[in-house]
């Protein structure tokens, strides 16, 4: 895809970010079935996604866009294979965004509380973690500290401290 940088240059990078800044969380966009990959091609993605351990991955299967370069390059991936693929990549970043999300059970976290949602108030970490916390208090743009207990629908889920 024509990308300006290899795998180490990459890997460096995030390895700076992550020594620099404390709880930094990174995401990535994956486009699978690009024209041309092959099996092997895409586990070596796959292995090297799982050791990086994205927070969170963005899974999107390619698509012919007329007039493009890839539109007209040969070997393009079937769709039962870019469906494999694409649920493989969905798994993995929704088992790392778990244990990401894990590793925060007991920590205090500042959040800035932004909505209601039933008997919750809803908010945001500073690195954009969703924290919950069970109150008939009213949390509108409030920061504060939660203590947090678990871990809801990939929602971190707290105590007002």
């Amino acid at each position: 895809m024509n990308r300006r940088y290899t795998i180490e240059e990459f890997e460096k990078v995030v390895d700076r970010i992550r020594r620099s800044y404390n709880d930094s969380i990174l995401t990535t966009d994956i486009i699978v079935g690009f024209p041309g990959e092959t099996d092997e091609e895409f586990e070596k993605t796959y292995e090297f996604l799982r050791e990086i351990k994205f927070y969170k991955m963005h899974i999107f299967k390619y698509s012919i866009r007329q007039g493009t370069e890839a539109s007209k390059m040969p070997n393009q991936i079937l769709p039962e294979i870019k469906d494999k693929r694409s649920k493989k990549l969905l798994e993995l970043s929704d088992k790392q965004e778990k244990e990401y999300l894990n590793s925060y059970i007991g920590k205090t976290v500042e959040v800035l509380f932004e909505e209601r949602e039933k008997e919750y108030y809803k908010g945001h970490t500073a690195n954009y973690l969703v924290v919950k916390v069970k109150t008939n208090e009213d949390l509108n743009n409030k920061l504060i500290n939660v203590k947090l207990i678990s871990v809801d629908n990939l929602e971190l889920v707290g105590n007002v401290i």
